[in-house]
């Protein structure tokens, strides 16, 4: 029996390291797109640089495509880390899609609508700032662009980092150390985290439940589909809002 010890400690997946990777990743995410914003500025002559693009509420499209390219840069970094250094395996069949799915996009859209009704009664003036900060100066094509990036693209890369990889490492870590609850903390911890790191404080219960719901779907499905669906369809609202606005002027 204790020669299998050493064994079975080595498979279990590095919990700790795998955090420590993710966090690591978000900030080589954030280096990453600084160095591409950068040179943007300089190959565009953007009047001011980096220092100027940084303080502007409408920046340019391009601005904000690589600014999402640099993050999932340092996400894959994280995703990559986990698999061959965290000793997290894959979700066994975390890409199939199944018919039954299109019941996540409901719920998708139903957590739009529940987080607009939490809001509601607040009347907060901003809470469109980071939609105004991606497509304030995007149209047209631009516009066709950002809304596939952040409809589509951020969906999968988020889902794939935050409740593949960080909640997966979470949820494993805590139910070992923890007698009980050890899921709970982490699918709170993991939402946690989900919200703070799109940096908007406004946004950020929204965001968070939005990250329970998402870890929720994953532990029961045990697939990404699911809640890359549901991801999907949140952002979808949001977009459909948002061209309704434009078609109106």
């Amino acid at each position: 029996m204790s020669s299998n010890l050493p064994t079975e400690s080595k498979n279990h997946p590095r919990a700790g390291a795998i955090v420590v990777g993710c966090l690591a990743g978000f900030l080589l995410g954030e280096i990453v797109a600084t160095i591409l914003l950068d040179i943007g500025a300089q190959f565009s002559h953007f009047p001011g640089g980096l220092s100027a693009l940084s303080k502007l509420t409408e920046p340019p499209w391009w601005s904000n495509a690589l600014g999402l390219v640099g993050l999932w840069t340092g996400f894959g970094a994280a995703i990559y880390y986990s698999r061959t250094q965290g000793n997290l395996p894959s979700l066994g069949r975390q890409w199939v899609l199944r018919p039954t799915d299109v019941l996540y996009a409901v719920l998708g859209v139903g957590c739009q609508f529940a987080v607009d009704l939490l809001y509601a009664p607040f009347h907060f003036k901003h809470l469109d700032k980071p939609v105004n900060h991606l497509f304030a100066s995007s149209h047209g094509a631009t516009f066709a662009l950002i809304a596939l990036m952040t409809t589509v693209g951020a969906p999968i890369v988020e889902e794939w980092f935050f409740r593949g990889v960080l909640f997966r490492a979470l949820d494993d870590g805590l139910s070992r150390t923890m007698a009980r609850g050890g899921t709970a903390a982490a699918v709170v911890l993991s939402a946690c985290l989900f919200g703070l790191a799109h940096g908007e404080p406004l946004q950020f219960v929204g965001l968070a439940l939005l990250g329970v719901v998402l870890a929720v779907v994953v532990k029961r499905t045990q697939r990404l589909t699911p809640s890359i669906i549901t991801h999907v369809s949140f952002n979808a609202v949001a977009m459909i809002s948002l061209i309704s606005q434009r078609a109106g002027h």
